[in-house]
């Protein structure tokens, strides 16, 4: 199991393998070749689960401002691509959430020391799609909420499955949709996610943005990702995009 080496290694090498990938260089990596992968990436990865639609929702929006959700599931890589590809998100932005302003930096996170969680900040259209559709996907097949301080290679605090609420309307629909899913027993074990009030959300560096559209073939984005991206298209198809709304396009001064 990647993550799991001899007591000899510091804490940065240990908990996060991703990270010693990314330090010997994204040129080299992105030049493995991967024939042969293809046929196997939905084995690689966690398996979508089929989960009920939350019993407390919004009511449908009829005009109004964008809306933001912020969640953790582990490496941000693959939770921003799967929002990316989401009908009714306009923007998905990687980040940290969970501790101070100062320490929100990728090697400081790293160390599960901070408070942080990598995470996701979400801004969607609430006419095109609710607060608890972002949330039944979240559970769905964005990252397993039975994993404690994980996902997948990934351990430590800062990969945690967290919910962090803008608002006690937030809170209250998680809060009731992780009880409804309990009771429902959809999941092999029970649900770990932590709701934790919003302090501040910090945007990742910005190599971190965009990164599954950037590094498709990356071999952590082969094996963890996109199997994500195929689970969405088959779960939720009506709420699925080809073309995936980047933190690039986004940023662009308007013409």
């Amino acid at each position: 199991m990647l993550g799991r080496f001899t007591a000899t290694r510091s804490l940065t090498e240990t908990c996060c393998p991703r990270r010693r990938v990314l330090q010997s260089g994204l040129v080299a990596l992105a030049a493995i070749p991967l024939s042969g992968l293809s046929g196997r990436l939905v084995a690689a990865a966690e398996s979508a689960v089929v989960i009920p639609p939350p019993a407390l929702d919004t009511p449908p929006a009829v005009g109004g401002a964008l809306q933001t959700a912020v969640l953790a599931g582990g490496c941000f890589w693959g939770v921003q691509a799967v929002y990316q590809h989401t009908k009714g998100v306009t923007k998905a932005l990687s980040g940290y959430a969970g501790g101070q302003k100062d320490t929100a930096h990728y090697e400081m996170v790293g160390t599960g020391r901070t408070g942080h969680a990598e995470s996701v900040s979400i801004s969607y259209d609430p006419q095109q799609i609710s607060y608890g559709k972002i949330l039944q996907i979240y559970f769905s097949v964005a990252h397993n909420p039975t994993e404690l301080n994980r996902q997948g290679p990934d351990f430590g605090t800062q990969y945690r499955s967290a919910i962090f609420y803008a608002d006690e309307e937030q809170k209250r629909i998680a809060t009731a949709y992780i009880a409804q899913l309990q009771q429902a027993r959809v999941f092999g074990s029970s649900i770990v996610t932590k709701l934790e009030p919003l302090s501040g959300f910090y945007a990742a560096e910005d190599y971190h943005q965009d990164f599954l559209v950037l590094h498709p073939s990356y071999p952590y984005i082969v094996f963890n990702d996109l199997p994500k991206l195929d689970n969405l298209k088959q779960v939720f198809p009506d709420y699925f995009r080809e073309t995936p709304v980047t933190v690039m396009a986004s940023s662009r001064p308007s013409q």
